[in-house]
């Protein structure tokens, strides 16, 4: 019988009998498998979360019980069995449904996840507005081993432990390490044994019945008993009830834990062993490549690249390993971002100097600092939008000391399917503001090359953004040439409008700038600006267009608008970038486009603006 097809809600599911969860765990994976072969998306972690999935919707009554996701790219099961099984079909799409939990897509998205570690701090507040406000409900977050080790999530512990008369159930979905069948059985037995309401109960008498020295006597056993059969654990210490581990795949492990640890007051913490890629051999074997993936063929698996136009991700690689070799100072830094960010390779041919500091962007920030105070080049490869979580390092332990560390920004403006929690979209606008801190912006992927290395050879904060995916396809040259600091290029003469690219907008620049005449200018440096280049350009010209993939508030554009108020310059100035709004997932270029930012869009933009006639602009000061 199929029985995924009749599940159009967890209520649906809730009136399944126990029985039949493991047939619809089968086929609820399978239909993970297909979905996502058929759309691209993240796999291994879906893949080890359907038995979870499952277990939490049955036990609890969601929506009223809050399920916070963390990371948010584990939740597909979630998604299918909360009546969005048929809008996987255009899942991470644009108009379809997003590849994160989303408050506006669901009453079943409680909350929004994207970034790491913030579950429990949003589950926390779920927990204690529900107590405020006199309802009955719980607040459940899902956290991985690898979002544990950032701070906020700590700090989150921290602040939980206090409450002892808490609705909060964190479950920890540990997924780095495998449970043999025997443990397996003997952790289902503890589980289900501690978080009974015997176990329960005997503690709470020992507590309030006995005598003080008996008591503490019994206190003691309690702990030296519990320690024997349980790992020892620091989540005890923050004041949670810990309870685990248990094999996240059992059914009959995982509800009557659940349905045991529902009965409970105060903050529970299970922890649960899952695999990455579960029920798919191919992706079990190599969970990294089969985390977020193209369409491809189930039977087939992923097939190897057949080359193709480098990625910038792989010229900051290959320019890593290239610096490293020449320079022993060079150190290359990523918080759990290796294969993202290009440094495959460096860590094969350099382990000892790359590190890998896990999901801890703020501490990543200060490490590299640290480096650089003593005398090292640390090359931090962080994304643009997780950036934004070590900003107060960034200014308060980077730029006010002047210190030389080298920011690579991978995946700078849109970025497709994955939407908005991933865009980067503001690193222009959030680094120009900051004292002693640079910022290049490459127009393709030699420049890009060419890029990293000017802002090594700067003694002090540089950070270089490149967008995700690949270039024009323009050849990389192996050798490394530092551009004149702060120089921008005329990459095309014209008349009229002189349109100042930054970055690799300069490709769609030109083609708009080949359909009105218009002189084009690489400007290669966000800061420090060109500011003698946009002087020239505003002498020569009657208006001037700034074009960036980035947020036009305090972009680069709001740079140049700045240069010509210093200089008492009143000049026509179009500044075209990203809308004040967050864009949803889609396809790059059509996102582009949709912002109009392709070479069309751009040159549309020019004409209303200025109302361009032939032969001659006629500038409209309206």
């Amino acid at each position: 019988m199929d029985i995924l097809h009749t599940i159009n809600s967890p209520a649906d599911l809730r009136r399944l009998g126990r029985h039949q969860l493991p047939q619809l765990a089968t086929e609820l994976r399978q239909f993970v498998l297909d979905s996502v072969s058929k759309t691209g998306g993240h796999l291994s972690s879906n893949l080890g979360t359907v038995e979870l999935t499952i277990a939490l919707h049955y036990v609890f009554h969601t929506p009223h019980d809050r399920i916070v996701w963390d990371v948010g790219h584990q939740t597909y099961p979630h998604k299918i069995l909360t009546g969005r099984r048929e809008q996987m079909s255009g899942l991470r799409q644009f108009g379809g449904i997003s590849g994160f939990p989303k408050r506006s897509e669901s009453e079943y998205d409680t909350f929004g996840t994207a970034h790491s570690s913030t579950s429990i701090s949003a589950a926390l507040g779920m927990a204690l507005a529900a107590r405020q406000k006199g309802e009955q409900r719980h607040a459940i977050a899902v956290i991985g081993d690898g979002s544990m080790s950032a701070g906020m999530a700590f700090e989150a512990l921290n602040n939980a432990g206090v409450h002892e008369d808490l609705n909060l159930l964190v479950v920890l979905n540990d997924n780095d390490m495998s449970i043999s069948p025997p443990v397996g059985a003997l952790n289902r037995y503890l589980a289900r044994l501690m978080s009974g309401q015997f176990y329960a109960a005997a503690k709470n008498v020992g507590k309030t019945v006995l005598p003080g020295p008996m008591r503490e006597l019994a206190k003691k056993l309690e702990e030296h008993a519990k320690g024997m059969v349980v790992p020892a654990t620091m989540f005890e210490e923050f004041g949670f009830n810990y309870i685990g581990p248990i094999d996240g795949h059992d059914l009959n492990s995982l509800i009557p834990t659940l349905q045991n640890l529902r009965q409970l007051k105060g903050p529970q913490f299970l922890h649960v062993v899952t695999k990455k890629g579960q029920g798919y051999k191919l992706a079990e074997a190599d969970p990294v490549l089969y985390h977020g993936t193209g369409k491809f063929h189930p039977p087939e698996g992923i097939k190897p690249s057949s080359g193709g136009k480098l990625t910038y991700t792989q010229v900051f690689g290959d320019w890593l390993c290239d610096m490293a070799a020449q320079d022993k100072r060079v150190v290359g830094i990523t918080p759990a971002m290796r294969e993202g960010s290009g440094m495959v390779r460096f860590e094969q041919l350099y382990p000892e100097r790359y590190y890998d500091v896990g999901i801890a962007e703020q501490h990543s920030v200060t490490f590299a600092a640290g480096l650089a105070a003593e005398g090292l080049k640390p090359v931090l490869a962080i994304y643009s939008t997780f950036l934004q979580r070590g900003y107060d390092q960034l200014i308060h332990d980077v730029a006010l000391q002047n210190l030389d560390v080298t920011f690579a920004l991978d995946r700078a403006g849109l970025v497709g399917a994955d939407g908005a929690t991933h865009a980067g979209n503001y690193d222009i606008a959030y680094l120009r503001c900051i004292p002693n801190m640079m910022v290049l912006a490459p127009a393709d992927e030699n420049e890009c090359r060419q890029a990293l290395y000017t802002a090594w050879k700067y003694d002090g904060p540089a950070a270089v953004r490149y967008p995700r995916g690949s270039g024009p396809g323009v050849a990389v040259q192996k050798e490394m040439q530092a551009w004149p600091w702060g120089r921008g290029e005329i990459r095309r003469e014209g008349q009229n409008i002189a349109i100042l690219s930054f970055g690799t907008m300069l490709t769609a620049a030109l083609g708009a700038a080949q359909e009105l005449n218009a002189s084009v200018a690489n400007m290669r440096f966000v800061k420090p600006l060109d500011v003698e280049l946009v002087k020239q350009l505003a002498a020569s010209h009657d208006a001037l267009v700034t074009v960036e993939e980035g947020c036009v508030m305090g972009g680069a554009g709001a740079a140049v608008a700045e240069a010509l108020a210093a200089a008492g310059i009143v000049k026509p100035l179009l500044m075209l970038g990203l809308p004040d709004q967050f864009i949803d997932h889609g396809e790059q270029q059509f996102l582009l486009a949709r912002a109009g930012l392709d070479a069309a869009g751009i040159a549309a933009s020019i004409k209303q603006r200025f109302a361009l006639g032939e032969p001659r602009l006629v500038v409209n000061n309206n």
